[in-house]
């Protein structure tokens, strides 16, 4: 029963959960793969999750299942978790929803008996598509159509879709972004129409699909088609909307800029939640001289301290990726020049990782400007580049554990142990990467010596 929307691929079931299919089915019941598993097939991809929709109850699935382990995930809504060949297998009994007070999960669940109500509570046509080796495919309204024409359409009604669940407005801006998809119109209107729902949404879940969008392969045409939605997640960001720059460097304004900027970083959270807030301090510190240029004096101090509040507010991150998406706004305005000693002190002050994506920053800051007047930046920063990659490469002394002395060598030479120690190892540590010193030993205590001597007298 293979339903002609479909195009029939062959699916690639892994043995575990193939094991889940079989167990039930032998067991009399009906078991479907469905949702994200059987679009990423039909995409030519390989699903990262299963999930398996069945007409058992979840007391018919774990007695299926005595002896393997089973977490009761959602055992409220049908759904156990099967560990079948090492692989987590969600099973979920065919259910349709009631009503969703909280604008997320439903209120309750009236358990079905037919895959085809089941598939009529989901959110997207692409994601509403079953497949079972034995039946085939079963795609009602039309997924199997919109994955080959690259749309994303709510199943039914839009409005009651993201009015169940508001969540699903962000979920279909990352599906548009990371599939490279357009929103089918009237989906795309309902996004427009209902995106104040997504205050009922807490900010953790809000920033998982935020951020998933942000790393797709066509972030930027997402946020500037719904930056109405991106203004309402973080409110910072309206300001730039239109905010023309006057400036010969930018022939576009600053939300344009930025995308530009968000496209050409790499595709993980910390690059792009950095390109995305990196000139958002920009309209608070707007001046014009005298000859009509426009100028963003201290744009990078101010920026950081509205991606402060952007952080405690509107964006949940981990606080590892907070402090280096901060670190990037604060520090991106700072040339990157390919001189060997400024690298040398970069690399010493920063670090390898950060400063390696400061200048990735920096290469798609430049690629968002007008091309005539940065010309010779892309050289600059490639050059650069390969001098980091030298200093790497010769394990250059960057850090006080590099320097060919130490505390205990100093305080042999006669340097009482205090403050002081510290504060000449930093200053032998900055003579260093200058490279007006030596890192040997020799050099190192000599210069102490002096250093010692001008200290202490």
């Amino acid at each position: 029963m293979t339903d002609e929307n479909v195009t029939v691929k062959e699916f690639l079931i892994p043995p575990g959960v193939e094991n889940v299919l079989q167990t039930l089915e032998a067991q009399g019941f009906e078991a479907w793969l469905v949702g994200g598993c059987v679009r990423d097939h039909l995409l030519g991809k390989i699903p990262k999750d299963y999930d398996v929709a069945t007409n058992a109850s979840t007391c018919q699935v774990m007695s299926a299942f005595e002896g393997v382990r089973v977490i009761e995930t959602g055992v409220k809504h049908g759904t156990v978790t099967v560990i079948s060949g090492g692989i987590p297998v969600e099973v979920t009994t065919f259910r349709t929803d009631g009503a969703y007070s909280d604008g997320r999960h439903p209120d309750s669940v009236r358990f079905a008996s037919d895959i085809r109500d089941d598939l009529g509570r989901r959110d997207f046509t692409v994601n509403a598509i079953a497949y079972s080796p034995r039946r085939g495919y079963v795609d009602l309204f039309g997924g199997g159509s919109d994955l080959r024409s690259g749309v994303i359409r709510c199943v039914g009604d839009p409005d009651v879709r993201f009015g169940e669940d508001a969540l699903r407005i962000l979920r279909a801006m990352r599906f548009a972004s990371v599939l490279g998809f357009a929103v089918e119109d009237g989906t795309a209107a309902s996004i427009h129409r209902c995106k104040g729902l997504l205050s009922k949404i807490a900010v953790e879940r809000v920033t998982k699909e935020f951020t998933g969008l942000l790393c797709g392969a066509n972030a930027a045409g997402v946020l500037r088609e719904y930056a109405d939605v991106v203004a309402l997640i973080i409110p910072p960001c309206a300001a730039m909307f239109g905010f023309e720059q006057h400036n010969p460097y930018h022939d576009r304004d600053v939300w344009e800029h930025t995308l530009g900027v968000v496209q050409a970083v790499p595709p993980v959270t910390v690059m792009r939640l950095a390109a995305l807030l990196h000139d958002v301090g920009k309209p608070l510190c707007f001046t014009v001289d005298e000859s009509g240029r426009g100028h963003f004096y201290g744009h990078e101090t101010i920026g950081a301290d509205i991606v402060r509040h952007v952080l405690d507010s509107y964006i949940r991150v981990d606080r590892h990726t907070g402090e280096r998406v901060l670190f990037l706004v604060e520090h991106h305005g700072e040339p990157i020049l390919p001189d060997r000693k400024i690298m040398r002190r970069r690399l010493a002050r920063y670090g390898e990782e950060p400063l390696r994506q400061l200048i990735a920053l920096h290469r798609a800051d430049t690629a968002g400007q007008a091309a005539d007047a940065v010309s010779e930046r892309p050289a600059e920063l490639e050059e650069a580049e390969r001098l980091l990659d030298a200093l790497v490469e010769e394990s250059a002394c960057t850090t006080l554990s590099g320097l060919a002395v130490r505390g205990g060598d100093l305080m042999a030479m006669g340097i009482p142990k205090g403050p002081m120690i510290g504060r000449i190892l930093n200053e032998l540590l900055r003579e260093v990467c200058a490279e007006t010193l030596e890192n040997s030993g020799q050099a190192l205590r000599a210069r102490a010596s002096q250093l010692y001597s001008r200290m202490d007298g």
